[in-house]
């Protein structure tokens, strides 16, 4: 039976579980905030917000419909996000309208829709009187269309987009219902960085796609397809890449494709980033025996010795594409292939292998050069 002399050591990305992976995030609001959960975890972060929320520049809307609230008793008032029902009390403060609003929906029924409305809404001194368990309109349709609603007043905080068969829906059963216009999406921020994004998911440089909203991820789509990348991005997040959204609603844009996507039980950024710490690890890490202890492969890391080197993007392909068959000799020109996409000469092989051996530092010999034939992984016999 064989023996291994080689080195144990613990696993070297214990406390850095997402290092050598590249996450791109596509929020705008609250991106520094995922991105530390996220550097925090090692990985590398790409950020690309492919939305903005945006404040309505004329608050003439949402002041009509402020005062279209207080002028007769509401029945139900309807959250629907944290930051909206925030932004309208905030809004009422500055007109002097804040007790007054907040009096008359404590006289109301609310409803909310999600747990961060319902986080809002009690952080302003009110309590629900029906909080959906997730995001959907629909619940709470469902909830008060059960109810006798004609000739019932329905103040609806309006989401970034006008939810146009909620609100008709209540009208149908004869409500009155006071539309309350608070944020939209607006475009991109940096549309550059989308631009970039698309390409880097066509060409599978990152490993996962975070998604906050659905509208979002649309976006992302959209930005692909108008560049003539929509395909390519489409296939790459079939496999290798990573769409992982805050919940179910966020992930509609791919249920809609057939593409899959996972997301947490819990629509927090919290799980979130816990789902990719538990996921990302399993599709990426390749260990590989060799005499000097385990080679352990994770995106654009390997950890070795205990400790774990950061590569640049083109060193760890190359390490990756000579990991396929760990012992067995890849021909440069396969390698121009796989990694570059290209035939030409093999200068740029030879240089991305010496600087793959400098980051490997004194484990640099595991890179082993066949004379006139490529390049293999030092890897323990029968490997």
């Amino acid at each position: 039976m064989h023996t291994s002399a080689a080195a144990v050591f613990p696993d070297p990305y214990g406390s850095v579980p997402l290092a050598g992976c590249v996450v791109a995030i596509t929020a705008d609001r609250r991106r520094e905030e995922l991105t530390t959960l996220l550097e925090r975890r090692g990985a590398r972060v790409v950020s690309a917000p492919t939305l903005r929320i945006q404040q309505f520049e004329d608050e003439t809307p949402l002041f009509a419909a402020t005062q279209a609230c207080l002028s007769g008793p509401l029945d139900y008032v309807v959250a629907t996000t944290g930051i909206g029902w925030r932004g309208w009390m905030s809004a009422a403060q500055g007109w002097g309208l804040e007790d007054a609003l907040r009096t008359s929906c404590m006289l109301a029924s609310v409803l909310t829709r999600g747990p961060k409305a319902t986080g809002a809404v009690r952080a302003t001194g009110l309590s629900e009187s029906y909080a959906s368990p997730s995001e959907e309109s629909r619940e709470i349709l469902n909830w008060l269309t059960a109810r006798q609603l004609r000739g019932t007043r329905i103040a609806v905080q309006r989401h970034a987009s006008y939810d146009a068969v909620f609100i008709e829906a209540l009208r149908e059963h004869g409500a009155e219902v006071i539309d309350v216009p608070v944020y939209r999406w607006g475009p991109s921020p940096d549309p550059a960085a989308v631009d970039r994004l698309v390409h880097a998911i066509a060409r599978r440089e990152v490993h996962a796609v975070a998604f906050t909203s659905a509208p979002g991820a649309s976006a992302l789509f959209e930005a692909a397809d108008a560049l003539g990348e929509g395909a390519r991005v489409r296939a790459a997040f079939t496999q290798p890449v990573l769409a992982a959204c805050v919940g179910e609603l966020c992930a509609r844009p791919f249920l809609a494709e057939r593409l899959p996507a996972l997301w947490p039980q819990r629509g927090r950024l919290g799980s979130l980033v816990r789902i990719l710490t538990d996921e990302l690890p399993g599709r990426l890490r390749q260990t590989i025996p060799t005499a000097l202890g385990d080679l352990v492969l994770q995106g654009n890391a390997v950890g070795i010795g205990g400790n774990v080197v950061i590569l640049p993007a083109q060193p760890a392909a190359v390490l990756h594409e000579l990991a396929r068959s760990p012992g067995r000799v890849v021909a440069r020109t396969d390698l121009l292939r796989r990694v570059w996409g290209r035939r030409g000469a093999d200068h740029i092989v030879e240089v991305t292998v010496a600087r793959l051996r400098a980051a490997l530092g004194e484990h640099g010999g595991l890179v082993v050069t066949v004379p006139k034939r490529g390049y293999r992984i030092a890897a323990e016999s029968g490997h």
